[in-house]
């Protein structure tokens, strides 16, 4: 046992004043019995002064009566307690003034009997410290969840522009490739095909319709992104999707690039096929562009069963059977930063004018829409894999019709066709299409005219062909006014902005039947012919 008596003060002094906190010891009683030279400056007194008093006069007033009881028991049982074990604690210096701080207690047996040693360390500026860290943690989320916000309005700002732009821009597509295809048919018809002018305007009029065309896909994607386009969810084998488009992707990414394809069968999946067709194409488009000097090209499907030892960057992925595609390139790879906002609409790392940075926003709109999920692995000069999981039904999958629909057998045969549309040449050239196509086609300028013509002429309505957003009644309000005086009258809505007939999740009615904006003369008659003689 050691006798502090028997040590001598300066040689204890010295080494007490060589801690670096504040060192207050006591004896089994609580008189202080000794201090170093911190204790002294942090608590405001002299040595002289603490020596014999209790150790109460360093806790602040209204802990005193809790700290004697604390105190007993602590003698009762000395363990060491090492520094910020415990919770913050309160002490008071010479003035009153009251510090938040942190104890370390150890208990040593002498001759005299218990001496307990408190290490005392003020920690305001520490507190201070993480209440600023703390602070600043509030502002970063608060500003992170303020950019949220402003990126969801763009979006939604987005959609509405989407909307009103793609209802006119799709109008104006459409009289353009049926106008072009018009033309295109007296060419045809002019029994000299082998004339070498002819044969000029025939390729201009083909190249007005894929420009066209292009312009469709344009907004279609325009719309999709703002999660405004019609869905129209299939259950389809992603094997016969990725065939469907093998050639084109092989056009599309140049000679430089070798695209290897790996079809392993998958299970069905529910999806709308375009849209996965553009998550495909988007993927590949971005790969070619990480290899512009060249490299390959991997596109796999195949199935996964996801488990609980199932690893995924990104969201959990509910348990379950899901079809995989796998797309994968050897370009130049992202680094961590750039994986982290990779999905983030309007977020590019090409060029000005080079890229939109709503492809891979687009395919993550895509495929949580269809309830899968997408990650990515990339590393800096090893290249990028994306994989989209798609979650497997026990459905029968749909037998999709390849190529364009045919028109063969399609006559109106005399059937009569209530066409409404407010733009004068769109309705010029479906009541032209339709006439020739053997329709009896009734073609009022207005929705009011449209109402007096239902309920007065003489004759039977088969049809109503109606534009869906019109300056003065929506489509779907007219079709009911008309069928309450013509309940057995079909119905086919048209639009290029079909928002007011979707349901939820941006899928359509299954009470609606649609024929999207711009199409052409045989799209026209395919959806009049199915819509007259559906069940």
């Amino acid at each position: 046992m050691l006798d502090i008596d028997t040590v001598s003060n300066r040689v204890f002094e010295q080494l007490l004043d060589a801690a670096p906190d504040a060192v207050v010891g006591t004896n089994a009683t609580g008189r202080i019995v000794f201090v170093n030279t911190q204790a002294e400056r942090l608590f405001g007194y002299t040595r002289g002064e603490l020596l014999g008093e209790p150790i109460e006069v360093l806790v602040p007033d209204d802990l005193t009566t809790a700290h004697r009881g604390l105190r007993r028991r602590y003698a009762d049982h000395p363990v060491h307690r090492a520094m910020g074990s415990g919770q913050p604690l309160r002490a008071k210096r010479k003035d009153g003034t009251v510090f938040p701080a942190e104890i370390s207690l150890s208990g040593l047996h002498t001759d005299t009997g218990l001496i307990v040693s408190a290490a005392v360390r003020d920690i305001s500026d520490r507190l201070v410290a993480e209440a600023e860290r703390a602070r600043l943690r509030e502002d970063a989320d608060r500003a992170k969840l303020q950019e949220q916000l402003q990126r969801t309005q763009r979006i939604e700002s987005l959609g509405q522009l989407a909307g009103g732009v793609a209802h006119d821009f799709n109008n104006l597509l459409a009289v353009i490739i049926n106008y072009a295809e018009f033309i295109s048919d007296t060419a045809t018809s002019d029994g000299r095909p082998g004339i070498p002018a002819w044969t000029e305007v025939h390729r201009d009029i083909q190249q007005i319709l894929r420009a066209a065309r292009r312009g469709g896909d344009l907004t279609r994607q325009l719309l999709a992104f703002a999660r405004q386009e019609v869905t129209r969810p299939q259950v389809l084998e992603l094997t016969q999707v990725v065939r469907g488009v093998e050639d084109m992707l092989r056009r599309s990414i140049g000679e430089h690039i070798t695209l290897n394809v790996h079809l392993a069968d998958c299970g069905p999946v529910l999806a709308d096929p375009g849209q996965l067709e553009q998550v495909l194409v988007n993927l590949a488009v971005n790969a070619r562009d990480a290899m512009p000097s060249g490299g390959t090209l991997t596109i796999e499907t195949g199935s996964v069963l996801v488990d609980s030892d199932y690893r995924v960057q990104g969201p959990p992925v509910p348990a379950g059977e899901y079809a995989r595609l796998r797309v994968s390139d050897t370009g130049t790879g992202m680094p961590r930063d750039v994986i982290d906002r990779v999905f983030e609409p309007f977020f590019t790392t090409k060029p000005q004018g080079q890229g939109t940075g709503l492809g891979l926003a687009m395919v993550y709109g895509i495929v949580t829409g269809a309830g899968g999920t997408v990650n990515i692995h990339s590393e800096e000069g090893m290249g990028t894999t994306i994989s989209v999981l798609l979650p497997i039904t026990n459905r029968q999958p749909t037998t999709v019709a390849a190529g364009p629909p045919p028109t063969d057998g399609l006559d109106g045969h005399g059937r009569t066709v209530l066409l409404v549309e407010d733009e004068p040449a769109l309705r010029h050239i479906c009541r032209r299409t339709l006439t020739t196509s053997g329709y009896q086609v009734l073609a009022p300028d207005d929705v009011t005219a449209a109402i007096d013509l239902a309920q007065h002429h003489p004759g039977r309505i088969d049809l109503l062909l109606t534009d869906v957003v019109m300056p003065t009644m929506l489509g779907t309000a007219l079709a009911k006014q008309v069928a309450a005086v013509r309940p057995d009258l079909r119905v086919l809505y048209m639009s290029g902005y079909a928002t007011p007939v979707l349901a939820s999740h941006g899928t359509l009615d299954p009470t609606i039947t649609l024929l999207e904006k711009p199409f052409t003369r045989a799209d026209l008659l395919v959806a009049i012919h199915q819509a007259l003689t559906a069940p």
